[in-house]
């Protein structure tokens, strides 16, 4: 054997490639370990791994001499610093859970009853992303078949939540029950599958997911500017690729492409000239604070607050109360500017004389009160206590899938993750399941199946975490009878008191209750064998009622094309499940004037998309006035097979409460949906104008007569500048060229688009300064939507970022607008920066 490609130092670990003559190109690793845990897990992995030629190991490998001692003390040091800098930022210094994290340890990982593998997992330096330890030698699409993959890693910004115990569905099927104490599982926003990982001890379990939450909650509480300058720290230390704490210029323009921002080289090496005080080269130190300085200067920020400076450059209480008054349109007292001052005004001195100056005042202008969104509605604003069905309900559709309808996995997850985003009316597909328990899925179709009773346990869990109020359980019941009153018994022993099974109050209804009074309470959506009258009527003519065995199924809802969708289907409903249904008994809709004479107020219809969008064209008045007494559910057609949804604002224009979407399915529609039900506390209830509660109306979204819906506004939108845009592909090399749409939702006539030009090549602080007018005629009803995408002349826009709100809910001046990805998440640091008026229209 020979040394052919010399030694590399790994994770503490020396690596040397050695070839046998009689092999020609094949090479062997032979790993020289540390002492360390790592090393030998890399030990373990790696050992008689084949390399196919020296060549390809000077090419894959970054060649690295063995560092000395005062070598390794020093990247120790640089490390440590790292650290300390980025716990201070956290405000964890010392902190016991932050140092458990640091060190790490060994976890358990599953996926299945024989896939459970030890792991190493540990934080980072940035005290932001967790590393785990992989033992898949290669990247799938990666084209060098040399390279070891880079070690797998994740943000703490992508967990949504930490769960202790078997709560998650790959625990519960692939554990034992003993082991219940050690389990966790890490839940993770959007579509990536969770992490279930089984602990050494049940204090061991408890230490990970205190420590992780408690980073989580440090991290989220983060301002948007310490969230910038962490974000920027971080870029800064992986650009220095050596390591040195210093800034080369080849490194300065790597930093640039990390920020998502490209430069020409002329301007790279007049700004690294700028800042390279010392003539030496390179950066360090405070010529890296100054390029810092240079790129996070905020120069229209700078030219508003000169503008009310009037006190020796700072602003005073007085200066602050006037920007606030006219430029903000806030009533705003010298009180409130004082408060302002005390708690964003970061320079004691400065706070001690009762200014603000230009840090305090970026400061402030990021805080939650400063943004475009009403604060105030950002909370329970709307009254409660009217009949549920003057609400729109944020609704789910075939909410047990994760993704298409033909051969997606149902998950209970599914349920989990729509009612943490406020969603308040589930649906439940239910068919006859082995050993008696009846199952969730799509029928006819190779989606996965869940058990009944496991769904009903996981939305009794969750169902009240985002928001108290009731939700509706809307089942689609294919079952046996056996099976149903199988499924009663799960709902009536799981969700206990929390289930209406009777009318509220004494006597018959007349009409719903409230959400308010429904707080905390779950309401079945299904078939019923009799009238709710009958239930209040002699025991003998109760009696009578319940020898009806036979029950129309819900046709609507699983319509199929053809003649065989006319045949009308019979199902045989059990009494015990029938029972559950007092105020959304489902019925079939055989026309408006039908349902006024012969339907009671809690007798409700499905709608197919495309029928209920040609009643809202067609008979828009009268869709409204019938759900002034009555609930209408909407959900997609059974065409859209890929989960795909549909425009909800034309339907919330008629008055239907209950407009379902894919919840799974990230796009315009759902984040239209997420806009409406942005305010209003995240109740998953907000409450219809009063000219769509008034069972005499005359409003019609499409003719726009006049009435009090009528409040023609005008809205000024000055696009004013972005900062740190994501990048939309993760190479090296590829910067984005954004462009702003501000889009209009609402009523036809309010129905607009606008967009700015594109800005090539900065997603770090591209600026436009465009304005855009539209006029609005029905405030109640509008939504704006703020959207970003990455231009692209040959081919569609790519998605960057959006953020949709309610007309009503915009704040007026100068505002910061989060943006959020694609899955309804915020996007950390990145932003818009508007100006907002609304005027009464002349």
């Amino acid at each position: 054997m020979h040394t052919c490609g010399g030694s590399w130092w790994v994770c503490g670990c020396q690596l040397t490639a050695w070839r046998e003559p009689s092999r020609n190109e094949k090479c062997t690793l032979t790993i020289t370990p540390s002492h360390s845990a790592r090393s030998q897990r890399l030990v373990n992995s790696l050992t008689a791994f084949q390399f196919p030629s020296p060549e390809g190991i000077m090419k894959c490998l970054q060649r690295e001499p063995k560092l000395s001692r005062s070598e390794e003390l020093l990247r120790h040091a640089r490390s440590q610093k790292a650290i300390q800098m980025n716990a201070k930022l956290l405000g964890m210094e010392g902190d016991l859970d932050l140092q458990f994290l640091l060190q790490g340890g060994d976890l358990l990982k599953v996926r299945s009853p024989s896939w459970k593998k030890t792991r190493y997992f540990r934080l980072q330096e940035d005290c932001k992303t967790m590393w785990h330890e992989s033992k898949k030698t290669f990247r799938r699409n990666h084209t060098c078949e040399c390279c070891p993959s880079i070690p797998p890693t994740f943000s703490l910004e992508d967990i949504s939540a930490v769960r202790m115990g078997r709560q998650s569905e790959g625990l519960r099927k692939y554990t034992e029950e003993q082991v219940d104490g050690r389990c966790f599982s890490i839940m993770f926003k959007g579509r990536r599958k969770n992490l279930d990982l089984i602990a050494s001890s049940e204090e061991e379990a408890k230490q990970w997911v205190n420590s992780l939450e408690k980073m989580i909650s440090k991290i989220n509480n983060l301002s948007s500017q310490q969230k910038t300058e962490h974000w920027i720290l971080s870029c800064l230390r992986k650009a220095d690729k050596n390591k040195d704490d210093k800034l080369s210029q080849s490194e300065v323009k790597n930093f640039f492409r990390l920020i998502n921002v490209e430069v020409d080289d002329s301007y790279a090496e007049m700004l690294f000239k700028l800042c390279d005080k010392s003539n030496s080269g390179h950066l360090s130190g405070e010529e890296i604070e100054h390029l810092y300085e240079l790129l996070t200067h905020r120069e229209e920020i700078n030219v508003i607050y000169q503008e009310y400076a009037k006190t020796t450059g700072f602003m005073s209480p007085e200066n602050l109360v006037d920007f606030l008054m006219k430029e903000q349109r806030e009533k705003a007292t010298l009180a409130d500017a004082n408060k302002i001052i005390e708690k964003y005004e970061p320079d004691e001195n400065v706070k001690q004389k009762k200014l603000l100056s230009k840090d305090g005042f970026l400061v402030y202008m990021h805080q939650p009160e400063a943004l475009i969104l009403n604060p105030d509605h950002k909370e329970l604003y709307q009254d409660m206590s009217q009949p549920l069905n003057h609400y729109f309900i944020s609704s789910s559709h075939n909410t047990y899938l994760m993704e298409d309808q033909l051969k997606g996995p149902s998950s209970t997850e599914a349920y989990i993750r729509a009612l943490l985003k406020g969603c308040r009316c589930v649906e439940l597909d239910c068919w006859d399941g082995s050993d008696d328990e009846p199952v969730i899925y799509h029928g006819y179709t190779l989606t996965s199946k869940i058990l009944f009773k496991d769904v009903i346990k996981a939305i009794k869990e969750y169902a009240f975490k985002t928001s108290d109020y009731p939700v509706i359980l809307s089942l689609e019941n294919h079952c046996s009878v056996e099976q149903q009153q199988v499924m009663a018994h799960h709902m009536s022993s799981i969700l206990g008191s929390a289930l209406v099974t009777a009318p509220l109050g004494d006597g018959m209804p007349t009409k719903f209750p409230s959400p308010e009074e429904l707080k905390g309470k779950f309401l079945i959506k299904g078939k019923r064998l009799n009238k709710l009258e009958a239930s209040f009527a002699s025991e003998e003519a109760a009696a009578e009622d319940t020898d009806v065995t036979e029950e129309e199924e819900s046709n609507e809802e699983d319509e199929q094309e053809g003649e065989q969708s006319k045949k009308k289907k019979k199902l045989k409903l059990a009494k015990e499940l029938s029972d559950m249904v007092i105020y959304c008994k489902s019925v079939h809709f055989h026309g408006f004037e039908d349902a006024r004479t012969n339907l009671s107020f809690y007798e409700m219809s499905s709608f197919k998309e495309g029928k209920a969008m040609g009643l809202a064209e067609e008979s828009a008045n009268t869709y409204i006035r019938h759900n002034v007494d009555k609930l209408s559910r909407i959900y997609p057609a059974g065409s859209r097979t890929d989960s795909s949804n549909y425009n909800p604002v034309p339907l919330w224009n008629a008055g239907c409460q209950i407009v379902a979407l894919n919840f799974q399915t990230t796009c315009t529609d759902m984040d239209v949906n997420q806009g409406r039900f942005l305010v209003n506390g995240k109740s998953g209830y907000i409450l219809k104008p009063p000219y769509m509660r008034d069972i005499a109306t005359d409003f019609d979204p499409i003719t726009l007569t006049r009435g009090d819906w009528l409040k023609h506004k005008t809205l000024h939108v000055m696009i004013i500048s972005a900062q740190q845009l994501p990048k939309v592909n993760q190479k090296k090399s590829s910067i984005v060229d954004p462009l702003v749409k501000v889009e209009v939702f609402g009523v036809p006539a309010d129905v607009a688009e606008k967009e700015t030009s594109p800005i090539e090549n900065n997603g770090f602080n591209p600026a436009w300064n465009e304005n855009f007018q539209f006029d609005v005629y029905v405030p109640d009803l509008a939504l704006v939507r703020f959207l970003v995408e990455d231009h692209d002349s040959t081919s569609d826009n790519e998605f960057v970022g959006q953020y949709t709100l309610p007309f009503n809910s915009l704040k007026m001046g100068y505002r910061h607008v989060p943006l959020l990805n694609k899955n309804g998440d915020r996007l950390p640091s990145a932003g818009l920066f508007v100006h907002i008026m609304v005027l009464d229209a002349e």
